[in-house]
This record gives C-alpha cells, structure tokens and sequence, in this order.
C-alpha cells in the first residue's frame, strides 16, 4: 500500500517536473545580441522565474528522493 502511494506522488512529481521545466524561459530568448546586452545592462527579469527555478529546484529534489526510496522499497 505505501509503494502504491509513493508511486501515485512520484508520478505527480514526475509530471510537474516536467511542466515547470517547459514553462521556463530558455537561456537565448529575446533578440540575439542586442537583447542579450540589454539583459545584461539591465538585469534579468525578476519574478516568474526565480519562481519557477526555485519550484524546479524543490521537485528536483523530491524526484531524487522518492527515486532512491522507491528503489530500495522494491
């Protein structure tokens, strides 16, 4: 029963990972050069991004956990 639960939230874990890693913004977004010195100029745009690194951090974190506890439950 704890095995069947943990794969119900790994699944979750999984799914979410994957969605907040899709949501990000990529590293080259913007207008090549000149948008890239401008972010530089004038600082990345705060806000939904560190949100969601932080988010992908945390089920980062969690799909290694349950991972490893999965592993050695089985």
């Amino acid at each position: 029963m704890l095995v069947l639960v943990l794969q119900i939230i790994f699944v979750i874990v999984c799914l979410g990972l994957i969605a907040v890693v899709l949501l990000q913004s990529g590293r080259s977004t913007g207008l090549g050069a000149i948008a890239g010195g401008a972010q530089t100029l004038f600082g990345k745009k705060k806000g939904i991004d560190d949100r969601l690194s932080q988010f992908t951090t945390w089920l980062a974190v969690a799909f290694m956990i349950l991972s490893v506890l999965l592993a050695f439950l089985s």
